[in-house]
């Protein structure tokens, strides 16, 4: 098959959140079938979305254990489209440049199925496996994995050892950094909200508005980036008490560094405003933010947990924050708690509703994983490094290692400063590389 035009197919088809992928899983299974390869699809639906995972196997025969590889099919939310000038802005339109693939999900991680999907056709004329191989594409990666979990939950695969898709530079990452996705939900006060109702009908107002600019990242490495929410509230933080909040906004997701945000303020005195819950809120999470410095695993970098805010956005009666903390393995679970409890606490005395709505554990592969040392090995023997690495972010490694396989994350691409931006790119070789990869990790560990 024409590897290029597949991975410029798979890129245009839109899987942001909130759009379904079943155009793009139907394209998949007909190209995966044309192969010989067996299809099966589990249709759910997903925040009131109709969403597909995919499941490919040699045969209709499913084996008591398998080896997975897997790669998530959604992508984050592009955000707007002029950013995206590699593209002609859109970022559904891959572009090919001095070697390079850009286009959202072209390194995290569409492009990524199909080179595993490429070593599973490899194989396709074998019939004796001693560890099957599965091929996984699944969706909600950027929802707290749902795709993965509802996998898992109906026990539609069997994984003894699993290679997840990460964009690793052609690296095995035998470690990440699990997360909580947290909600604060701060009230307006009755004054407040009559106030901004009474402001939007007069004929004649005035507003100050200021717009803060950053650099988006994955929140997963706040410091790569730059937040324009943190500016803003570093702002609000020199503003006197007592101003009106008419609007607050920034960010595209909780898990993302935000480019852009916006405060509207108008001078009038207000009791309780909005605006003071917001900044003792700030006021907490930086404590916390000092206080996760405390506990290092040097495995990572950053070394410590990390609490980014990547949303912010004004409703009639509250404002919304949502972050991701991102945590490495060595902080316990006690910790962890501790540091919910404080933050959930701080919000309970300010009248602010607090919630985790999301929370994944951290992982870790052993070193004397046979996994482990024999895809390290074969990284030896195709002249890629054999240097272990972790990752700061959170992936469907943290649910299947739950489930008792071996994990390690692996993939073509850079991440920090290219995922979750408009330049996110990969080069073609280092795909080619990544196939090569897979097919003799298939070779080694299945046959």
């Amino acid at each position: 098959m024409n590897f290029v035009e597949n991975c410029r197919t798979l890129i245009g088809f839109d899987t942001s959140p909130g759009q379904s992928n079943q155009s793009m899983i139907q394209w998949l299974s007909q190209l995966a079938e044309s192969n010989g390869l067996h299809v099966e699809t589990q249709v759910c639906i997903s925040e009131d979305v109709e969403q597909s995972n995919i499941i490919i196997r040699p045969s209709a025969q499913r084996a008591e254990f398998e080896f997975l590889l897997q790669a998530h099919l959604d992508t984050a939310d592009p955000g707007p489209f002029h950013a995206w000038k590699k593209n002609g802005f859109n970022p559904f339109d891959a572009t090919i440049e001095e070697g390079r693939i850009y286009g959202l999900g072209s390194a995290d991680s569409k492009l990524d199925f199909l080179c595993k999907l490429n070593a599973m056709i490899h194989h396709k004329g074998q019939t004796q496996w001693k560890l099957p191989p599965v091929l996984v594409g699944t969706f909600g990666e950027q929802s707290g994995m749902t795709g993965a979990m509802k996998l898992i939950r109906k026990n539609l695969v069997s994984p003894r050892f699993a290679l997840i898709a990460e964009p690793t530079d052609l690296q095995i990452v035998s470690a990440a950094k699990g997360f909580a996705c947290v909600e604060i939900r701060i009230p307006f006060s009755q004054e407040e909200i009559q106030y901004r109702q009474d402001h939007n009908l007069r004929e004649s107002t005035s507003t100050q508005t200021k717009m803060f600019m950053g650099k988006a990242a994955h929140s997963s490495n706040p410091e790569s980036g730059e937040s324009a929410i943190k500016k803003m509230l570093d702002y609000l933080m020199q503003m006197p008490e007592g101003l009106a909040t008419m609007e607050i906004d920034g960010g595209i997701n909780y898990n993302s560094v935000p480019a852009h945000a916006l405060l509207e303020i108008d001078v009038y005195p207000i009791q309780q405003p909005v605006s003071s819950k917001v900044k003792k809120v700030y006021e907490s999470i930086q404590k916390l933010a000092e206080d996760f410095k405390k506990i290092s695993d040097p495995d990572f970098q950053p070394s410590y947990s990390t609490l980014s805010i990547g949303l912010i956005r004004t409703f009639e009666d509250h404002v919304l924050m949502m972050g991701n903390c991102c945590i490495p393995p060595k902080v316990t679970q006690a910790e962890y708690l501790n540091w919910i409890e404080f933050l959930k606490n701080k919000c309970d005395q300010l009248g602010v509703a607090f919630r985790v709505l999301d929370y994944k554990k951290p992982f870790r592969t052993p070193d004397q994983s046979a996994f482990l040392r024999g895809g390290l090995s074969l990284l030896s023997e195709l002249g890629l490094s054999p240097d272990l690495s972790t990752q700061p972010s959170t992936n469907e490694a943290s649910l299947f290692s739950r489930v008792g396989a071996d994990c390690l994350c692996f993939g073509a691409g850079h991440r920090e400063g290219n995922i979750h931006t408009p330049e996110e790119n990969v080069k073609l070789q280092d795909l080619q590389k990544a196939q090569e990869f897979y097919t003799q990790m298939i070779e080694r560990f299945s046959i």
